[in-house]
């Protein structure tokens, strides 16, 4: 049976797609007219016979292929079985991509055009479009007459090339299981498909290797990665193995370079790169190790909560202020007091925008599903971060990454209750909360849902929940659970639905209830009970301190910024905040060298440290007469009135920062909030401090009573 490349692209989005399609839609993922799509659904017809499977059409609706489910299964696998002998013009340009990446040779026209089965003349048009792909990458074609066709460009362009491709074009389930040899051998005939092509850029017993070293490396890593990071990091390395042993080296700034060794990440790269040289026999450069140790910067670190009191976290805050406040504005609706969003985007941005910055590239695979579904917001959400981050670009990928984000806030929540759910995630937080909020809509008895990446799910204890929802087939893991489109369509809100109702009447009857309320009781064990409370402890000991201590003073004289720190030092030396003053002004101050504190916008000026000599957390505020010019955040100069000093302990626990982080955040939620702490008014700041600590406590509390249940 002959299949074009265009009838099996067709029967491939339809197969995924379990709702209804428009001819339209179809066009448009294709890149054809609608009168072609129609034509092509004739023969996608018959070819849906050979299988007892019809295409259902609903004027005004779509198509949706029908049947039994063994019979779409069986079409899936010889459509993956095919051997491609047609190529779509986006795959043959992946493959010849790939094909001059591999080769530091000119390759010659005629053999591309053989081995693809086209002619010169169409191979020649697919590299004229390649062109464009390989600037964004900083690469550029060669092509001469009598000499071929090569890529020139640095290592380092050419790797991130590679682990681009891989990313965009292979799924992460597909990846994960890979390299954990979770997936069955495929036949020989495969071996011209796009996903075979591009696994051999790296062989899968070097995934397989470096994927256990990373593994047990990141274990040690005081944060954890998101799926996606996670892949990307394992198939960077593989590639610079790769590579290395093909004589392929990069170099990298020596002062770059020197940073990047002062860093904590460099030294868990050091130990990556240990036992990689001990594994594959192989000398790897400094330089090297430098590049891995940006990509652990660049991880998606899954913290529920960043600490803004951190290097340039409260710089991603404000850029992330003003973002929303933008696609506020644009969309209609206010925005800015949504701290879910706003907490949620900080996360998100920190390392994405150091991602963007080292022009390490990211991939997105509900890339196309995102600009179809939600095309508006999209448009808002791209014009408005051109606006805000304008010292760089912004890939229409992280576009869509940041309309999750801004679609799950429109989206919003009703009341919830009772039914505690795991959503199981790889493609980053965006998703994840897209999703929750969907189901949240759409199922108001899910009341407590927990987001995780299928590493962390392999981890955790799954008892206390009795719903497991993913966007990606778990490996290995025996018990029931639903798998579902980040977007949720028809057919997926039915089976869940199904499976509340039952879970419902089965677990209803009041003879069920002290069952399961004893079960519940008897989870908690006396461990965690006591973890519960230190964890309350700790919040409100911290909370307490702050209230208790804020100082509001003016400094009358004219006075130079180390004038004023020492002065406030010594104050809270006197109180036995701090033990040495001299030590913590020299660590706030370095702090200073190392980019502005002044934050834009505002009159305010940020000094923090986390330093050995602070024995309490501490919270001041000084009012100028006179302003000091100060260095902002955004590195333009401004005038500093408000003094801010805040400051914690070295050794100080997750909670004590995040309350400190939450100072940080009010310095800048809102318009009202900056009015407020500039006012010099000590009656409205404590006011403030009180009402929104208050709230955060009892946010909390709720947390942890919820997770230990």
């Amino acid at each position: 049976m002959y299949i074009s490349a265009r009838e099996r692209q067709i029967l491939e989005i339809l197969l995924k797609n379990t709702d209804e399609m428009t001819v339209k839609d179809l066009a448009k993922q294709i890149g054809v007219s609608g009168r072609t799509i129609h034509r092509d659904l004739k023969n996608v017809e018959d070819i849906l016979g050979e299988y007892n499977l019809s295409l259902q059409k609903k004027s005004g609706v779509g198509v949706q292929i029908t049947g039994d489910q063994t019979k779409i299964r069986e079409l899936e696998l010889y459509l993956f079985n095919l051997s491609h002998t047609e190529y779509m013009p986006e795959e043959r340009q992946t493959i010849i991509f790939c094909e001059l990446l591999e080769t530091n040779a000119p390759v010659k026209l005629l053999g591309l055009a053989n081995d693809l089965n086209v002619t010169i003349a169409t191979v020649s048009a697919d590299l004229t479009k390649l062109e464009e792909r390989l600037q964004t990458f900083g690469l550029a074609l060669i092509r001469r007459r009598g000499y071929g066709v090569e890529i020139e460009g640095d290592e380092g362009a050419k790797r991130r090339a590679m682990s681009s491709l891989i990313s965009v074009y292979l799924d992460e389930s597909e990846i994960l299981s890979l390299t954990r040899e979770n997936i069955q051998k495929r036949s020989t005939q495969q071996i011209h498909t796009i996903s075979e092509r591009l696994m051999g850029l790296v062989e899968k017993k070097k995934l397989v290797i470096v994927e256990k070293i990373v593994n047990s490396i990141v274990q040690e890593l005081p944060f954890s990665m998101a799926d996606s990071a996670y892949i990307g990091l394992v198939i960077h390395l593989a590639l610079a193995v790769e590579r290395i042993q093909k004589g392929e080296g990069i170099t990298i700034n020596s002062s770059y370079l020197e940073n990047q060794k002062a860093t904590k990440e460099y030294k868990f790269a050091e130990k990556i790169v240990a036992q990689l040289e001990q594994v594959f026999t192989i000398n790897i450069p400094e330089a090297e190790v430098a590049y891995i140790t940006m990509h652990l910067k660049g991880a998606k670190l899954r913290h529920d909560h960043e600490y803004l009191n951190e290097d340039t976290s409260l710089q991603v805050a404000i850029k992330t202020k003003k973002l929303i406040e933008l696609v506020g504005d644009l969309v209609g609706l206010d925005l800015v007091a949504n701290r879910s969003l706003f907490e949620g985007l900080v996360m998100h941005l920190k390392p994405a925008i150091y991602r963007m910055k080292q022009k390490m590239g990211i991939s997105n695979p509900l890339l196309d599903k995102i600009k179809r579904d939600y095309a508006e917001l999209f448009s808002i959400v791209k014009q408005a971060g051109k606006q805000v981050f304008d010292d760089f670009y912004l890939p229409d990928e992280e576009t869509g990454y940041l309309v999750m984000h801004f679609g799950a806030a429109i989206l919003g929540s009703r009341d919830l209750i009772n039914f505690r759910t795991l959503v199981v995630c790889s493609s980053g937080i965006g998703t994840s909360k897209m999703l929750a909020t969907r189901l949240q809509k759409e199922f108001p008895e899910l009341k407590h849902i927990q987001n995780v990446s299928v590493m962390e799910f392999k981890k955790m204890k799954k008892d206390n929940y009795q719903l497991v929802i993913s966007t990606i087939p778990i490996p290995d893991y025996e018990s029931d659970y639903i798998v579902v489109n980040p977007f949720l369509n028809k057919d997926e809100i039915e089976k869940i639905r199904s499976f509340i109702n039952e879970y419902k009447i089965v677990n209803s009857s009041e003879k069920n209830l002290p069952v399961m309320l004893n079960a519940n009781v008897s989870k908690k064990s006396a461990a965690g009970l006591i973890e519960e409370m230190r964890g309350i402890q700790e919040y409100t000991r911290v909370i307490a301190t702050i209230l208790e201590d804020f100082e509001l003073n003016e400094v009358s004289e004219k006075k130079t910024t180390e004038e004023i720190l020492t002065q406030l030092c010594q104050s809270l030396y006197e109180k036995q905040k701090i033990d040495d003053v001299e030590a913590v002004v020299k660590k706030v101050l370095e702090r200073e060298k190392l980019g502005g504190i002044g934050i834009p916008e505002t009159r305010m000026a940020l000094f923090h440290s986390r330093a050995p000599h602070v024995q309490q957390p501490c919270f001041v505020i000084s009012v100028l007469q006179t302003p000091i010019k100060v260095v902002g955040m955004d590195e333009n100069d401004m005038n500093m009135i408000n003094f801010i000093l805040l400051l914690s302990p070295e050794n100080s626990s997750d909670n004590a920062l995040e309350v400190l982080s939450y100072i940080s955040s009010l310095l800048i939620e809102s318009d009202e909030n900056i009015a407020i702490f500039q006012s010099g008014d000590y009656g409205r700041i404590m006011g403030l401090l009180t009402a929104r600590f208050d709230q955060f406590f009892t946010e909390k509390l709720k947390e942890l009573r919820s997770v230990s249940l």
